[in-house]
């Protein structure tokens, strides 16, 4: 895994007192639910790290010594299979929290898709605060739950939707997944390249980008760029992810 970069130690000294209070990501992370004081006490064991894009966050396999709290970019979950197949998980992004469910060893690698800031705490730390703080440990159990739900989406987008169902759904859930980036209405940002939206969805590149061509053919759409589209009629793209249209 590669060494992440830490914040000058003079410069996390002076934001010490107000970087957890005027973090964008703290209304949409677990640590929006603590008082002052108990935010104060998971400041004070709290690493403030940056990634450029394509750094490992966690390798498959390595020792699990960390979990991490994103606060601004997006990172992908991932597995290889024994072929060199990948299987993205996920997509994460600010407020998402990152291998707490991991046992010694990550199950899964974690990499930046763009420039990323985040909170890196030592797991044993973390755990025994989690023990000490009842609301932090109410949140983390709220925020597994909302993971669990979203799994069992995932394996229905998989099993049972087609290939434009799945592009529709992505497309719908997007903007809802990153919710500190601001967005004008129908706007969606596409961090992501085609080959991991192919690779989130089950699905080859050339039918990623061939159902995004229909989409913007039949007006749903409007592709502004490779990273950014425009949604024209979201009641129809509502219908389509459905299996309605």
């Amino acid at each position: 895994m590669l060494e992440l970069r830490t914040l000058p130690n003079d410069c996390a000294k002076r934001r010490s007192e107000t970087a957890c209070v005027g973090c964008g990501a703290r209304a949409f992370s677990v640590c929006g639910s603590l008082a002052p004081t108990d935010l104060a006490r998971l400041d004070a064991i709290v690493e403030r790290t940056a990634l450029k894009a394509g750094d490992s966050l966690t390798r498959e396999g390595d020792p699990a010594t960390h979990v991490f709290n994103i606060t601004s970019g997006s990172v992908r979950v991932y597995k290889l299979l024994p072929d060199g197949r990948r299987q993205i998980t996920g997509f994460l992004f600010a407020g998402d929290f990152v291998g707490l469910a991991s046992g010694s060893d990550y199950a899964f690698a974690a990499e930046a898709i763009e420039d990323v800031t985040l909170c890196r705490f030592r797991k044993t730390e973390y755990r025994a605060l989690i023990r000490e703080l009842p609301a932090l440990e109410e949140a983390l159990l709220d925020r597994a739950t909302h993971e669990l739900a979203a799994a069992q989406n995932q394996m229905l987008l998989l099993g049972r939707k087609r290939a434009q169902e799945r592009i529709a759904s992505f497309l719908l859930d997007l903007p809802e997944r990153d919710p500190i980036r601001p967005q004008t209405e129908g706007h969606i940002r596409l961090p992501m390249t085609r080959s991991e939206i192919a690779d989130y969805l089950g699905l080859t590149i050339e039918t990623v980008s061939r159902e995004l061509s229909k989409l913007k053919a039949a007006g749903v759409i409007r592709l502004l760029s490779l990273h950014e589209l425009l949604v024209l009629q979201p009641d129809r793209l509502r219908d389509i992810a459905e299996g309605l249209d």
